[in-house]
C-alpha cells in the first residue's frame, strides 16, 4: 500500500497544482506529502515535478505518469465509493474549466443545484476564455464552444451556442430595422475585443449555404460580453452575442433580435474529459446534469 499511497500523493498534487492544497485534500502534513512524491521520483529515477516556492508543475515525465495514473485512481475511487454505498451520494472536488459568460449564466445555475442537492461535494470552478490544459492544471472536466481540435480528449456534446443580432428598439426606431446584409453597413456597431488577443471578433452570417464573415466599421469595442449587451441596450448600436447572453434583454424587450434568418450555424457546446480516464461518479453526475440541460433546451 505504501506504494499506492505514494502515486495518490503524487496525482492529488498534479491537480491541485502545490503540495499545500493536495495535503488538505487527502488529510496529511505537506512534508510528508512532498516527501512522499520525492520518494517516487527517486525510486522510478525522474523527475515529476518542476517546484517553485508557491506551485509546482508537472515535467514531461511527470505528464506521462499523470495520464497513466488518472484510469488507476478512478477505478480506486470508484471502488471506494461502491464498498461505502455512496455511490447515489457523490462525494468529492469537482475541478471544472468554462468560458466567462457562458459558466456564470449558464454553468453556474446547474452547479448550485447539484451542490444543493448532495451535500458532500465540493466545487473548483475556473472562469476564463482561454484554453486550460485538463493534465496540467487537474481538471475533471473543460467545457469548450466550437470545434474540438485535440484529439487525445474525450468531448462529450451537450448544448450549443447560436450568434443572434440585437439591438435596442430605440437604436432600431431611430436608425431603422437592417433588413438585408447589405443593410449592416449603415448601422452603427458594437464589437467584441477578444481580450487574449486583443483583435476584433468578425461578425457570422448566413447566406443560403455559406456563411462569410464581416468586419464591420467600428464604433464601439467591449472585450466583455455583459459590456456589448449593456452599451447596445444603451441604445449604441448593433451587436452580435450568443443568445443567453441577451436571453433576459430579449424576453424583456430591452433588445431586439434583427435578421435571425442570417443566423450563424450554432456551434458545439462539449464537456471535455482526457481519454484515459475512467469516470468518478462526481464527473458523472455533472455529466448527466449537463445532458439534461441539454434536453430541456431541446424540449
Amino acid at each position: 500500500m505504501s506504494g499506492l499511497q505514494q502515486f495518490l500523493a503524487f496525482a492529488q498534487t498534479a491537480r491541485c497544482g502545490s503540495f499545500a492544497a493536495a495535503a488538505r485534500d487527502l488529510g496529511q502534513a505537506p512534508s510528508t506529502l512532498a516527501k512522499s512524491v520525492a520518494r517516487l521520483e527517486v525510486q522510478l529515477g525522474v523527475k515529476l515535478f518542476h517546484r517553485t516556492t508557491r506551485q509546482v508543475s508537472l515535467t514531461p515525465d511527470g505528464e506521462r505518469l499523470y495520464r497513466r495514473c488518472e484510469r488507476v485512481l478512478a477505478e480506486v475511487e470508484d471502488l471506494q465509493a461502491e464498498a461505502a454505498g455512496t455511490r447515489a451520494a457523490p462525494s468529492g472536488i469537482i475541478r471544472i474549466d468554462a468560458p466567462i459568460a457562458y459558466g456564470r449564466r449558464i454553468l453556474v445555475p446547474l452547479l448550485a443545484r447539484l451542490l444543493h442537492q448532495h451535500a458532500q461535494l465540493q466545487l473548483d470552478l475556473r472562469l476564463h476564455d482561454a484554453y486550460a490544459d485538463l493534465v496540467r492544471e487537474g481538471l475533471d472536466v473543460a467545457i469548450r464552444i466550437g470545434a474540438l481540435q485535440d484529439s487525445r480528449l474525450v468531448a462529450k456534446r451537450f448544448d450549443w451556442q447560436q450568434l443572434v443580432f440585437v439591438a435596442s428598439p430605440a437604436y432600431l426606431a431611430a436608425q431603422g430595422t437592417p433588413a438585408r446584409i447589405e443593410d449592416l453597413a449603415g448601422h452603427a456597431t458594437i464589437v467584441f475585443r477578444m481580450p487574449s488577443s486583443g483583435r476584433v471578433r468578425p461578425w457570422q452570417l448566413r447566406e443560403g449555404r455559406r456563411v462569410i464573415e464581416m468586419h464591420p466599421a467600428q464604433r464601439v469595442q467591449v472585450n466583455d460580453g455583459d459590456g456589448m449587451v449593456a452599451a447596445a441596450r444603451e441604445g449604441l448600436g448593433l451587436i452580435q452575442i450568443p443568445d443567453y447572453m441577451a436571453a433576459d434583454e430579449l424576453a424583456a424587450g430591452q433588445l431586439v433580435e434583427v435578421l435571425a434568418d442570417k443566423r450563424p450555424p450554432p456551434m458545439p457546446i462539449s464537456a471535455v474529459l482526457p481519454s484515459s480516464r475512467l469516470v468518478a461518479p462526481r464527473v458523472r453526475l455533472l455529466l448527466d446534469a449537463l445532458q439534461g440541460l441539454r434536453e430541456r433546451r431541446e424540449g
